[in-house]
């Protein structure tokens, strides 16, 4: 038995470089609803890659099975693990307007300290503009049970990413580099 493997996590995933990132909110925490500030992404996660979606399902398993008893609370019982929020989403009927979401899982992390950002050589990535919502990367996250002022389920926690490649970007705002690509300055003497 090699002692340098370390116990792997049954709740922890690293998702496949296939992940498209979407509302990266990475660089600086923010408040949702006056709440504590958080670092977060959703993680677009196409239908085909099932080994990715494979794991995820396991590690919330896992996740659910090692948090029975937060799970449980004051109750008589654990409730199924149908009848509680998990945080793996079907794109196509939550968000059926939205083409990045299309043929697509998603899921979406969080966390309170900031996650570490690597690109495919593992250096920390420190220019803010390459990371944006729309880059594909792999990301570590881990799966937890949550039991708080009565709602009950399986969170997401987010603890690093690794940016892969570059990706169309989300949110409809162009790149000063698309922006600026060609010289046409016809639209400037209108």
């Amino acid at each position: 038995m090699n002692k340098n493997v370390k116990p792997s996590n049954p709740m922890k995933v690293i998702t496949g470089p296939d992940t498209r990132w979407s509302y990266a909110n990475v660089w600086e925490p923010k408040s949702i609803n006056g709440g504590t500030p958080k670092y977060s992404v959703s993680l677009i996660i196409p239908k085909t890659d099932t080994k990715t979606l494979t794991k995820i399902k396991a590690a919330i398993e896992a996740a659910y099975k090692e948090g029975e008893a937060k799970l449980k609370g004051n109750g008589k019982f654990v409730p199924p693990l149908t009848a509680i929020k998990t945080p793996l989403r079907d794109g196509d009927t939550e968000r059926p307007d939205d083409p990045a979401y299309a043929g697509c899982y998603f899921v979406n992390a969080n966390a309170t300290s900031a996650p570490g950002i690597v690109d495919v050589d593992r250096n920390p990535i420190l220019t803010r503009s390459e990371v944006y919502s729309g880059v594909y990367g792999r990301a570590s996250i881990t799966f937890y049970a949550f039991n708080s002022s009565g709602n009950r389920g399986i969170a997401c926690g987010l603890n690093n990413l690794q940016k892969v490649r570059d990706g169309e970007p989300l949110g409809g705002k162009a790149s000063a580099e698309s922006d600026f690509a060609t010289d046409e300055d016809d639209d400037f003497l209108d």
